[in-house]
């Protein structure tokens, strides 16, 4: 059994169809040029990908305690703060004025702290993110690897599935970071 369309609508779908039509020809046309171009370089010989446990590299530099042990003053005095905010939090609409008062203030006191382990975590983040990041370039570079990925960010992402244990490059990295 055939669906009747009444006239009007089908006009109106082969007047869309004309306008798509016309939009897509130009994109098209730079598809088809685009993967002309391509097919030079499908012959090109495949690039190495390896593989680091970046967490590993960055746990191995010896300024990461410094960074551990402000994190952990840091955590310790901005908890403690924050458990007050919640105690206030709690009391919901039965909260003073003045408990919120100091909710107001110790937002602020929360904030002017970590401003200030800010200031004194990112310089020593810094120093060891780029020592690792030299690392690793020189190791890939020295080995004739194109991309090195970090390994559980590949994984967990689902990004690869299986790579060659040949394509680790954690420890040769760790020798390049220690001097």
């Amino acid at each position: 059994m055939e669906r009747f369309i009444p006239l009007r609508k089908q006009r109106a779908s082969f007047h869309f169809m004309k306008m798509t039509a016309k939009a897509l020809a130009p994109l098209a046309l730079v598809a088809t040029f685009g993967l002309g171009t391509l097919a030079p370089h499908a012959q090109t010989a495949p690039q190495k990908v390896g593989f680091v446990d970046v967490s590993k590299l960055l746990a191995a530099h010896p300024n990461d305690k410094d960074i551990k042990d402000i994190q952990s003053k840091a955590d310790a005095e901005l908890g403690a703060l924050d458990k007050q905010i919640k105690a206030i939090d709690a009391k919901g609409a039965g909260a003073s004025a003045a408990e919120k008062q100091q909710r107001e203030t110790l937002i602020k006191t929360i904030q002017s702290k970590a401003d200030g382990y800010d200031k004194q975590i990112n310089p020593k983040i810094a120093v060891v993110e780029k020592a690792v990041d030299t690392a690793v370039s020189s190791v890939a570079k020295a080995n004739g690897y194109a991309v090195v990925m970090d390994r559980d960010v590949a994984a967990k992402s689902g990004l690869v599935i299986y790579a060659d244990p040949t394509a680790e490059l954690t420890d040769a990295a760790l020798k390049a970071l220690k001097p």
